[in-house]
């Protein structure tokens, strides 16, 4: 069996009164999602472990089935492996997004949805007045770029611009860890001296973009403009099994995503990063191309884990019209095109729907709750729910998960129980189940081999 997961980055909402107390799930057109639902599980995941951000960064390597107490090190790190920037021992590594601010607060978290081949104009300028032997701008895509600090200390708290739309950035500036101040993390600067320097890039940036042609242009047609960085969500070189290590039967695996975060997690997982054309992380994404490029995976990998923005973007924007819109567009013309192919294959696939995290329109920040998650698979046993939202899967089948019980493993469980109630006596090798058990199959005794055995051989749960 191989396995798909599909990620609508932030889709999750809450009530809207404008759509009647529903959903923005309960409200979309999206057939494909239910009829999924009804044919397949559902239940609810908790993708944020207790004291971790809800961020993107620590939602989708959870998702994967990694310990985030093992190997989260922010977003940084995992950004550079996927612009292809080798991190050196002693490097710090942090998100650096351009954003927009004016009257004293932050407007944009992405700089008036900035294009890539103006952002890399505007880093270049960065890197040519502000870096030095310590300090190197690294373009990434569109809004979301890379600032590496040589012996840059992790110990500070920083304050996601998305989270902190139309507040006052001043009191939002960078700060040394508690008990971090003045202690170092062997030879690296202090978390104080990290944050002050930080903050100083900060300010300057905000000089220098003011006078770049870029934001002259933007200001005299009376455009939001790009004017100032901020780096968040920083942090060392990770160490990180691959999900071949974690999952021995996954032997092969993709990752399809235009973001760099989730490209950059892949690249840790040992997956193969696919680009599609034309993605952008935005609306206007190649939905298509990546469908057809998630089924050519399919056809010669095991796993494959496609990424939309497009949900998390309107979301931060509080773009109701647009967040729906996106959702829509998943389901048409993502997945409705996988479903509809892989269903006529005869090695079954098993899909996997769910958000990271929610991002609601109305508060325009991610938010830490449960999300909605579906399970389908032929021969999988419905769990009576008839469509997929937020309130719906409260009442699924897989209740509500959390810790070790990733949905990677749930996914394992479902396929190891429907074997089991299809053919009793069935062996099902190498199947990983929650709590790091593994279904071993053992030989009964009779002349046929173990693999042909399907009367005598049993199963058995073991540690």
């Amino acid at each position: 069996m191989k396995h798909i997961i599909i990620l609508g980055d932030g889709m999750a909402d809450h009530p809207v009164e404008r759509l009647g107390g529903k959903t923005l799930l309960q409200y979309a057109d999206k057939p494909y999602m239910d009829m999924l639902a009804r044919k397949g599980r559902t239940g609810r995941l908790i993708t944020v472990p207790e004291g971790f951000p809800p961020g993107s960064e620590v939602a989708n390597t959870a998702i994967m089935g990694y310990d985030l107490n093992k190997v989260y090190e922010g977003r940084g790190p995992l950004e550079a492996a996927s612009i292809g920037y080798e991190m050196a021992d002693d490097d710090f590594a942090i998100r650096c997004n351009i954003i927009t601010l004016d009257d004293g607060k932050i407007i944009t978290h992405n700089g008036g949805n900035l294009k890539t081949e103006d952002a890399d104009q505007l880093i270049q300028y960065l890197d040519k007045e502000l870096g030095s032997d310590r300090v190197k701008f690294i373009t990434g895509i569109q809004y979301r770029h890379l600032l590496v600090i040589k012996g840059g200390s992790k110990h500070i708290v920083c304050n996601p611009p998305h989270d902190h739309p139309n507040e006052a950035w001043r009191p939002l500036l960078v700060t040394a860890e508690p008990g971090w101040e003045n202690k170092k993390d062997g030879n690296r600067m202090t978390g104080q001296e990290t944050a002050d320097l930080i903050n100083q890039l900060i300010l300057k940036s905000q000089e220098l973009l003011a006078k770049h042609p870029y934001n002259i242009a933007k200001a005299a047609k009376g455009e939001r403009q790009a004017n100032s960085i901020w780096p968040w969500s920083g942090g060392y070189r990770p160490s990180m099994e691959t999900l071949m290590q974690l999952y021995p039967q996954v032997k092969t695996g993709s990752v399809i995503s235009a973001v760099d975060l989730i490209r950059g997690i892949g690249h840790y997982a040992g997956l193969d990063i696919i680009e599609v054309e034309g993605a952008t992380g935005l609306a206007n994404t190649n939905y298509e191309g990546k469908a057809q490029a998630a089924i050519d995976a399919l056809r010669r990998q095991d796993f494959v884990f496609v990424h939309v923005e497009a949900t998390d973007e309107a979301g931060h924007d509080g773009d109701l019209e647009l967040k729906l819109r996106a959702i829509n567009y998943l389901d048409h013309r993502l997945i409705e095109p996988i479903y509809n192919e892989v269903r006529t294959w005869d090695e079954p696939v098993c899909i996997a729907i769910l958000p990271d995290h929610p991002t609601p329109v109305e508060m325009r920040i991610h938010v830490n709750e449960p999300v909605p998650f579906i399970i389908y698979y032929k021969g999988i046993e419905p769990d009576g729910v008839q469509s997929y939202d937020e309130v719906n899967c409260v009442g699924g089948g897989y209740g509500t998960g959390r810790g070790p019980r990733t949905l990677y493993a749930r996914a394992n469980q479902a396929v190891a129980q429907g074997i089991l109630r299809q053919h009793p006596g069935h062996v099902v090798p190498g199947i990983v189940v929650p709590g790091g058990r593994r279904l071993l199959r053992r030989g009964c005794g009779c002349r046929k081999p173990e693999a042909h055995c399907l009367r005598h051989a049993f199963v058995r749960l073991s540690r």
